[in-house]
């Protein structure tokens, strides 16, 4: 079936050009662009309106690093992306002002004053600096992550590789689980999934906005993918701007994140000897073993059982509890755990099926309000030496 009569009139042509003009003078007429030359299409229209309101939101963000960790040849200061969202308050990523000795902020104009961390948040690598010698020149307000549809515009603004208010565009492709985008830093343990997008994100993006044709924060930049080291990451990573904005009221409210945890340290059955999986009764890789549990957690409470170590750091039989789902849900890998958990609230109660002396049997787990203390001492990555062999009897602690 053909479409509407009109598309097939010769004047089609003319009609569209009369819109498409419409609508450009109409953006001039109203002071909404300011661009040196005609923009000819909508899209371009929308990109150039959506920069000009938020590019003076968004700062250079400085960290000198304490000595300790610089390298010999490292340069001292580290350079990423942050936005304000309250008249002194600005989001970045954690891990742009980690190890920081003092941090300063450079403003879209050049203008550099300096900034205080107020808030962390680790484990979803989300940091909140305080500037009080400037005012914000512009705010930026957060939108949703949650209905972001493939192929839908997103611009990124920031710092990638120092070059301030750079500007990048691209579209959302999907949502990725967090075992497809594997970090070694143990920052952002409890994110369960990533924003995936063509958007342009290099070094120095870092805690920059993500935003939507409305202009809205749907996503904050952190980090690329690419195939190895060698090749340049072309696939933009964000984390969802729901978790950030959930994270920023926990910080402002309490003063820490108030995402479930059980408090305890997990090992993935892969990275454990065969030896001990058989001992353990085990005949698949299905589920976590609980190694560490951090005294008066809501695992300890509830009575989850942890593993032992010997001198060495190696495990000993009798294993610990291995979870083996979480409210029903298989896990395989430690992120699993960690994501359904905190996708949780204080008070909010958790059902643990664990592996335990042969047979299962489950767990119910009350969560509860977080310490900033203990956020900033829990573990994060799980114990280092995962592959030594199984010991004998006589290295075995009682």
């Amino acid at each position: 079936m053909s479409g509407p009569a009109w598309a097939d009139r010769p004047w089609k042509p003319l009609l569209a050009a009369l819109l498409l003009a419409g609508t450009v003078g109409g953006a001039y007429l109203t002071g909404q662009v300011t661009a040196q030359r005609a923009l000819v299409v909508p899209d371009e229209i929308n990109t150039v309106e959506i920069v000009q309101r938020a590019r003076p939101a968004v700062v250079q963000v400085n960290n000198t690093l304490v000595p300790e960790v610089i390298m010999p040849g490292d340069d001292p200061v580290e350079v990423g992306t942050g936005f304000f969202y309250k008249e002194d308050l600005i989001v970045t990523a954690y891990h742009v002002v980690q190890d920081s000795e003092s941090v300063t902020v450079t403003l879209y104009n050049g203008r550099t004053v300096p900034a205080k961390v107020e808030g962390i948040d680790p484990g979803i690598d989300v940091a909140v600096l305080r500037v009080t010698a400037a005012d914000a020149p512009q705010t930026l307000s957060f939108g949703t992550s949650r209905t972001l549809l493939p192929g839908q515009k997103l611009i990124t603004i920031g710092s990638p590789l120092k070059i301030r208010n750079y500007v990048g565009t691209g579209i959302f492709s999907v949502m990725a689980p967090a075992s497809q985008i594997p970090r070694t830093d143990g920052i952002a343990s409890e994110v369960p999934e990533y924003i995936v997008s063509t958007t342009s994100i290099q070094g120095g993006n870092s805690g920059g906005p993500m935003l939507d044709s409305r202009g809205a924060v749907v996503g904050i930049a952190n980090a690329n993918a690419a195939a190895n080291q060698l090749a340049a990451g072309i696939i933009g990573i964000a984390v969802p701007g729901d978790m950030v904005q959930q994270t920023l009221s926990d910080l402002e409210q309490t003063g820490s994140p108030q995402r479930g945890n059980l408090g305890v340290t997990l090992v993935s059955l892969e990275d454990l000897d065969p030896a001990l999986r058989q001992l353990a009764g085990l005949v698949s890789n299905q589920g976590v073993l609980v190694d560490e549990i951090q005294a008066g957690s809501p695992a300890g409470r509830a009575g989850l059982r942890g593993s032992l170590r010997n001198s060495r750091g190696q495990l000993l039989a009798p294993l610990g509890d291995i979870i083996l789902a979480v409210d029903g849900q298989t896990v395989t890998q430690p992120f699993d755990v960690t994501s359904l958990v905190a996708a949780k609230r204080p008070g909010n109660t958790v059902r643990l099926t664990v592996w335990r002396d042969g047979r299962r049997q489950d767990l119910n787990v009350t969560l509860q309000q977080r310490s900033l203390e203990e956020f900033q001492t829990a573990p994060q990555v799980p114990y280092p030496d995962l592959t030594t062999p199984f010991p004998g009897p006589e290295e075995q602690i009682p």
